[in-house]
């Protein structure tokens, strides 16, 4: 018998000697359809791998999956070898902020960039996130004119960067001085109400709330009646036990960030809500984005932010004098007025990720992208690691929370989120085994977002 590999390598063999080209990596522009050859596939769904697998992609769908030898490829089409490597879903991540890169300071930042946001800054993030294997991701919170702007340039082909779903800016009950352009405030039922629509009728693809522990529950339940009512997903923060209390009373979709008080553990009244909620399979899945990275490995990222800055993917599409500003305003990290409490948060975290996936909540990959320190190329590979190798998620799981999940909480799984034929050919590979090496996807080898092919 014929050793898979040899099977793999004498079919593209005969596929070349038939006059198909087949280039390796790094190969710039698809053909009209184009075959990816030999890797290992997870799909999304969860089944075990396929080997000695075939993608055919023609256009900006999949069109046919299988093994070597069931899957008839096109005369003229580009065959690219997959072998030795993973071939997945393109990644999601659920929570980033396009107009932020890493710099430690939002007063300064948010005074001097704002004009540099849809030119420079959000071009750069989205560039960093596509090349990091991210081919959709969700924004939550930036201006709305920027954010919309960002996601149809992305759209057109004009600009690099994942699919994007955009909130525009935060929902809140009073926006902090000087951040009116992305915070937009609510001062009763029918303010909430035309602020809700006011987003709708610009086209975002969520709403998001914060702090709505401080909002009058009738501004609360104006903001998440009224999104449902436009057929908008609610998302919202889960700092703290009465924004989820309230968050969960009212129907909000789902819930950002866990860990970030200090308690040791979520309350048992919360827990109960959240067990209740989970148990109504008519409303579907309660969704939760725990963005736990960044907390979780503070101690190492204080020790060793330098070097981090020192990856040049962080640089890609920033002049010198942002990349500058940004390395200057993280000196002496462990000062900085945002990490202070974080040393307390740290150690509650295992326990209150594990109280929620009990619970009955979907968990998504998300990592609040471009908050200080946090680059948009490393985020979302160093979620994945930290639930992984920290939390101790099985690694399949971990790949669904970054692929189907995220496509199902957005209702575009018919579209996105597994490589399935007729869905649109968002895929990525990198060499070697990532069930065995989550931190693999580091450095992905292959991009693919809608056909087109950018690594």
């Amino acid at each position: 018998m014929i050793a898979s590999r040899t099977r793999v390598r004498l079919f593209l063999a005969a596929v070349a000697l038939a006059g198909v080209c087949a280039p390796g990596l790094a190969a710039a522009q698809p053909q009209d359809a184009t075959a990816l050859v030999g890797g290992q596939l997870i799909d999304g769904y969860g089944g075990p791998p396929l080997r000695n697998s075939v993608v055919l992609i023609e256009g900006e769908r999949i069109t046919a999956v299988g093994r070597v030898g069931e899957v008839e490829i096109p005369a003229g089409a580009e065959v690219i070898s997959t072998e030795g490597m993973t071939v997945l879903p393109g990644l999601w991540d659920m929570h980033v902020h396009l107009m932020i890169v890493g710099h430690a300071d939002y007063a300064y930042w948010d005074s001097i960039y704002p004009p540099k946001f849809e030119s420079v800054i959000m071009p750069a993030a989205a560039r960093q996130l596509l090349m990091a294997g991210v081919t959709s991701a969700r924004d939550l919170g930036a201006p709305l004119a920027e954010s919309i702007a960002i996601r149809e340039a992305i759209s057109r082909g004009e600009i690099p960067g994942p699919t994007l779903y955009v909130s525009g800016p935060f929902i809140q009950h009073a926006p902090y001085p000087g951040t009116e352009a992305f915070r937009w405030g609510v001062s009763g039922p029918e303010d909430a109400r035309v602020k809700v629509r006011r987003l709708a009728e610009a086209g975002v693809d969520v709403v998001k709330l914060i702090d709505q522990d401080q909002m009058t529950l009738a501004e609360l339940e104006a903001v998440v009646d009224e999104a449902h009512r436009n057929s908008l997903p609610v998302v919202a923060h889960g700092h703290r036990p009465e924004e989820i209390r309230r968050g969960v009373a009212v129907g909000v979709d789902n819930f950002e960030h866990s860990g970030l008080a200090t308690a040791p553990e979520y309350p048992p009244d919360v827990i109960a809500a959240i067990r209740e909620r989970t148990a109504q399979m008519n409303l579907g899945p309660l969704y939760w984005t725990p963005t736990i990275e960044g907390l979780f490995n503070y101690e190492y990222v204080r020790d060793s932010w330098r070097e981090q800055l020192d990856d040049p993917c962080m640089e890609d599409g920033l002049p010198a004098e942002i990349v500058a500003d940004i390395r200057a305003s993280l000196e002496g990290y462990d000062q900085l007025p945002y990490f202070q409490i974080t040393p307390n948060r740290s150690p509650t975290l295992q326990r209150k990720f594990w109280q929620l996936r009990e619970a009955g909540v979907v968990m998504l990959i998300g990592t609040d992208s471009g908050i200080p320190g946090k680059y948009h190329c490393q985020s979302t590979w160093h979620e994945l690691d930290t639930w992984v190798n920290g939390l101790g998620v099985d690694p399949m799981e971990a790949i669904r929370s970054a692929t189907y999940w995220p496509a199902a909480m957005m209702g575009v799984a018919d579209e996105v989120g597994t490589i399935s034929e007729g869905k649109y050919a968002d895929i990525i590979a990198v060499r070697g085994d990532v069930l065995k090496h989550i931190d693999l996807l580091q450095d992905v080898d292959l991009v693919i977002r809608r056909g087109v092919r950018h690594k």
